[in-house]
């Protein structure tokens, strides 16, 4: 049968009372959720309690960089009310340290460049 963990922290009746990974952690993205794929793709026959928890915050740490970024680009431009795939793209492309993480992931609905030409206003650092 499954041992199931409960939390050290007391609630006000003074039950005891289970927090999810992810809210401990102070975390938005599931921890749980990135466990199960980690399991699932078959990565890893042995995972450490701590490895999903720092996997999931690298994550959110990258995603909400990302967003800063597509924001700060937006509102730059002025007229960007939605932050598209496009600008994703672009604000990725022009940032050294993203371009060189992310420079084989293709981000969908984004056109590429023609053969030979590189990607029109847009500069590499």
């Amino acid at each position: 049968m499954p041992r199931t963990r409960q939390s050290s922290r007391q609630g006000s009746s003074g039950s005891t009372r289970h927090r999810a990974r992810s809210s401990r952690a102070g975390l938005t993205l599931s921890v749980s959720l990135v466990e199960h794929l980690l399991r699932e793709a078959g990565h890893t026959s042995r995972l450490s309690e701590t490895a999903p928890i720092w996997l999931t915050a690298v994550l959110e740490f990258l995603v909400r960089r990302v967003l800063e970024l597509a924001v700060n680009e937006a509102q730059r431009r002025g007229a960007e009310m939605f932050i598209t795939p496009e600008l994703l793209d672009f604000t990725v492309y022009n940032n050294a340290p993203l371009s060189e993480l992310f420079q084989f992931t293709t981000i969908s609905h984004v056109p590429l460049p023609e053969p030979g030409r590189r990607r029109s206003s847009r500069r590499r650092h």
